[in-house]
């Protein structure tokens, strides 16, 4: 969330734009890897593949850190309510994170690190850390190694405490002799704190021994119950939980099995278990990988536990099982399981029970979080970390100040669409959420795979989901099946129950929706999806059936020697078609070939919408529900737009030949120039300042080449009530964009409001150009006499926007790939330009229009021109006299697909993906920024950076408390700062805190 100043251009009234960069993240962290939860603070954290760490509390509490190294993050711990966490890596080296205090908000920073030291004549792997159990004094931390020793380590300094290291040897002294044989005890698979007597510590070995450590007198000690103070097992350890009293524990095994055994109290010793089941036996299963016991007032325990099934039939299912009495819930989900935690008060009272609220189960795509005291259990909705990839994100759209009716009617929608059948709150609720409240309401819409557009409220920190439409149901699909199948299984066993949203399996890829729009003022919205599908859809608050009107638009326009090899249309549904509250599509019209479609407009106030493929643009009056215009913009040689994204018969032969003419075209293209294109050039040029010599820092463009394939591919449309015909008149048009840098203008006849449904919508071609280089069209604008991008529909006529200027002369604005140009209308002369490519040597993928405002005077607004290129920089510009301002490097140029899904605000901010569950929220305007900002409260009595004299009487204190010679820390830095930066003590009730 820092800043950065560039030095720019801007004229004088306006200060520097700065650029914030990545202020924060939305979505669920990709490559989730560990999980940790403080129940004093009330906080989560999750550690991923890419050595991240994220804390999780109130909605709007967020707190972000990376390790200087790229590992992953295998395990996380929090020193409860102590604003300390610990972090293990891959590569086995432990962290020490702080939550601290600065300018009023906290901050997530890595303090110090540790590595346990090799032992002499052994391998490194023996001294590889399993487990870590910070104690509830919050001092000392137990590292559990594979070589079966453990280590103590001193907190907050991490100083190992070598005198109070534990090895095997001292385990197997009280082990029966029949169980030695001279084997090792295996890793060191768990290691738990009495609940009732913190001084003892329940270790278990993956060979399957428990035994009871004394910390105090640093022997083994009796378990009550049993013969010996360690107890062996027949089958190999994975998991061991105390129950709340210590009077059980309850140990989970290889075999998917687990036992309780009793340990409290007198009588006959024993070493049979009390409960010994294998949940979902008999026949083989796999491990129970964790287990947890928690008691509840209500009478039966809480069995929570994953893994454990059957490992023939269901060995590759994903589930946590939740176990009451009779009552047993076995929780599938669609990834692979990570960990999981319960949520209850932190302290619960001698006798008293822990009654847990809820479970939250974080796997490898989603976070999943069941109430548990609602009967049924169902799932709570998450105010954040919502899947935004439930199904692969394929496009999206974002809309800012959204109208608040329309605001209400969407979220009623969506309420309507799943009703809450758990009325608990959000049970991680720690810290406070100190940003302001977002002045304007912005909707992200994102369009998947499967068919869905998802509405996610995008105005502050958190990405909440708002509402789903699917558009599935219109078309005939194979979807139908699922649920006969999911009604045949209500009595198999196990009792599966799917939970979670992340459902990658797409039933058709034709339903995948590649381009979205929507009008804020009257609600109409249009979707396209890869099979040429435009849908037209309105916004209804009630449940509706009717029949959808189908139109089909041949692009082709009988162009003969075409025929498309791609994939088929989707079949409409025949008849009325049922509707929930929502968004409901009134036409659909079928573009023919069914291509991807590549671009669409939408025009409210004029009742059309403008959609383009790759073999040409239609026009459709949504009003009068037909076409109005279909021009192909198909080149001779565009034989790949003729096979289609979801062809399997492309021929491997063609696409070498077409490679190698490329190469043969590109050499002698700077010779040879069409008739046509010189011409083009010419006009496009003729009013231009004249061309000079290319100085050596521009690079040249070569041109491209006239029947490159897919050359045809619509890339922009828009509309525009401007000049094209004559400087006195000007009207409604529609211009296209292609990709072979062909630009076509055409004025519209529109029938005013009262003679809609008399007369029909005229298109007459009004101007065609063709960029010099043949370069992309990315975008097209028009800017009235001042300057100014002309108001979207309904805006002037409503007093949402000033009116356009019409008495001044309008310019249009082509984005190309390779340059910007300005042309005057409506003779369509070139004004000024700038050249990228030449000046960058960067291609253009994404531009818009935004307007900044300065952070000295709200009033202070300018519109520019901020374009994403291909190597991941951000440029802004004046419009229309196109001067740079800034540039600033925002996506790494690798990233291929974060730069294709960017998607810009109209107020300086973006979106982009910076992983298939997640979008990174980025900010070009000082005055519009959405960043994280939260405080969560930590009692600590050392202050940050404390003197020296003070830390190293800390660590006498430690060092007294835990029984160690003054001075043990040999090797330690100094008694300064330096060597112990912002070393605090641990619990505020702690004895040496006291003393201090």
């Amino acid at each position: 969330g820092g800043s950065c100043e560039r030095p720019g251009t801007l004229p004088a009234h306006l200060p520097p734009i700065k650029v914030l960069g990545f202020t924060v993240e939305h979505g669920f962290p990709s490559q989730p890897s560990a999980l940790a939860y403080d129940p004093r603070l009330r906080v989560m954290a999750i550690g991923t593949k890419a050595g991240a760490v994220k804390l999780y509390g109130a909605p709007g509490v967020e707190l972000t850190g990376l390790h200087k190294e790229t590992a992953t993050v295998t395990q996380l711990h929090f020193l409860a309510g102590q604003g300390w966490l610990l972090s293990l890596l891959d590569d086995n080296s432990l962290h020490l994170w702080e939550i601290y205090q600065k300018e009023g908000c906290s901050h997530l920073e890595e303090t110090r690190s540790f590595g346990l030291p090799a032992r002499p004549g052994c391998s490194p792997s023996i001294t590889r850390v399993t487990v870590i159990l910070p104690m509830s004094s919050g001092t000392v931390a137990c590292l559990g190694t594979e070589g079966g020793a453990v280590y103590f380590l001193a907190l907050p300094a991490l100083v190992l405490l070598e005198d109070k290291t534990l090895f095997q040897d001292e385990i197997l002294q009280s082990v029966p002799d029949d169980y030695r044989c001279g084997k090792a005890l295996g890793p060191v698979e768990s290691i738990q704190e009495h609940p009732q007597d913190a001084g003892r510590l329940l270790i278990g070995y993956s060979r399957g021994l428990v035994a009871l450590w004394d910390q105090s007198t640093g022997s083994p000690c009796s378990l009550p119950g049993f013969q010996t103070p360690a107890v062996p097992f027949s089958q190999q350890l994975e998991s061991l939980a105390w129950e709340h009293s210590g009077k059980n524990i309850v140990s989970s095994h290889s075999d998917g099995g687990y036992m309780v055994w009793a340990v409290g109290g007198s009588g006959q010793r024993t070493q049979q278990p009390i409960t010994a089941v294998i949940p979902y036996g008999p026949f083989p299963c796999k491990a129970v990988s964790k287990i947890l016991w928690r008691t509840c007032e209500s009478g039966n325990p809480f069995v929570i536990f994953s893994g454990g099934m059957p490992r023939a039939s269901y060995g590759d299912r994903h589930c946590v099982s939740v176990l009451q009495g009779r009552i047993l819930a076995t929780l599938e989900f669609t990834s692979r399981v990570i960990d999981f935690f319960t949520v209850q008060d932190p302290e619960v009272p001698e006798g008293g029970f822990e009654n847990p609220r809820a479970l939250v189960v974080l796997v490898e795509e989603e976070l999943v979080v069941i109430d548990l005291q609602t009967p049924g259990w169902p799932t709570i909705p998450a105010p954040y970390l919502a899947p935004l990839h439930s199904s692969a994100i394929t496009c999206s759209y974002h809309i800012s100040n959204v109208p608040l009716k329309l605001w209400e009617r969407i979220v009623s929608a969506g309420e309507q669409q799943s009703p809450r059948l758990s009325s608990a709150a959000w049970p991680i609720n720690g810290g406070k959420n100190l940003a302001q409240e977002p002045t304007q309401r912005g909707l992200l819409l994102t369009g998947h795979e499967d068919g869905t557009v998802r509405f996610w409220d995008a105005s502050g920190v958190s990405l909440k989901p708002l509402y789903k439409l699917g558009t599935a149901n219109i078309f005939q699909t194979d979807c139908e099946h699922n649920d006969s199948l999911n009604q045949a299984g209500e009595e198999e066993w196990p009792p599966f129950r799917k939970v979670g949203c992340f459902d990658p399996y797409s039933d058709d890829p034709r339903l995948g929706i590649q381009k979205i729009t929507l009008c804020k003022y009257t609600s109409k919205m249009v979707v396209a999806g890869t099979a040429g599908q435009v849908l037209v859809m309105e916004l209804n608050d009630d449940k509706s059936e009717h029949a959808v009107s189908v139109a089909t638009v041949d692009l082709l326009q009988d162009r003969e020697g075409f025929t498309w090899k791609g994939h088929d249309r989707l079949a409409p549904r025949n008849g009325p078609i049922a509707f929930a509250p929502g968004f409901q599509p009134s036409v659909l019209v079928q573009c023919v070939p069914p291509a991807a479609v590549t671009a669409i407009t939408l025009h409210s106030e004029w009742n059309l919408v403008a959609f383009g493929t790759s073999h040409g643009f239609g026009l459709f009056d949504y009003h009068r529900r037909n076409p109005v215009l279909a021009r192909c913009t198909l080149h001779p040689n565009d034989s790949l737009a003729m096979e289609g994204p979801l062809s399997r018969v492309k021929s491997l032969k063609k696409s070498l030949r077409q490679s190698f003419r490329r190469i043969r075209k590109s050499r002698v293209s700077g010779k040879k120039r069409l008739n046509v294109q010189e011409a083009n050039a010419q006009l496009a040029e003729q009013a231009g300042p004249p061309e000079v010599e290319m100085t050596p820092v521009q690079r040249r463009i070569e041109p491209r080449s006239a029947d490159d394939s897919l050359s045809g591919v619509v890339r922009c449309l828009y509309f525009a009530d401007t000049f094209l015909r004559d400087a006195a008149h000007h009207g409604p048009t529609m211009w296209a964009g292609t990709n072979s840098g062909s630009v076509f203008a055409y004025a519209l006849e529109v029938p005013s409001q009262e003679k809609f449904s008399e007369r029909a919508v005229e298109a007459v071609l009004g101007k065609e150009i063709q960029l010099m280089h043949r370069a992309p069209v990315v975008a097209i604008a028009v800017l009235d006499g001042r300057g100014n991008p002309l108001p979207e529909p309904y805006e002037v006529s409503r007093d949402l926007a000033k009116a356009p200027d019409m008495q001044g002369s309008h310019s249009m604005l082509i984005s190309s790939e390779e340059q910007f140009k300005v042309f005057t209308l409506p003779k369509v002369s070139a004004k000024t330009k700038f050249k990228l490519t030449a000046h960058e040597g960067c291609r253009v993928r994404k531009v818009a229009l935004v307007s900044l405002a300065s952070t000295a005077a709200e009033e202070r607004v300018e519109n520019c021109l901020a374009c994403l290129t291909n190597l991941g920089d951000i440029h802004i510009f004046t419009v229309p006299a196109l001067r740079p301002q800034v540039h600033y490097s925002c996506i790494r140029k690798e990233d291929i697909s974060g730069i294709a899904s960017c998607v810009f605000t109209k107020h300086g901010q973006g979106f982009y993906l910076i992983s298939p569950s997640e979008f990174e929220r980025f900010s070009l305007s000082a005055r519009n920024v959405t960043e994280p900002l939260c405080c969560l409260e930590v009692s600590r009595l050392v202050p940050r950076g404390a003197p020296g004299h003070l830390l190293a009487r800390l660590r006498r204190l430690s060092q007294q408390q835990h029984g160690e010679p003054a001075g043990h820390h040999r090797g330690h830095h100094g008694g300064g700062s330096e060597g112990f930066p912002g070393v605090r003590c641990g619990r505020s009730t702690s004895g040496c805190c006291r003393q201090l």
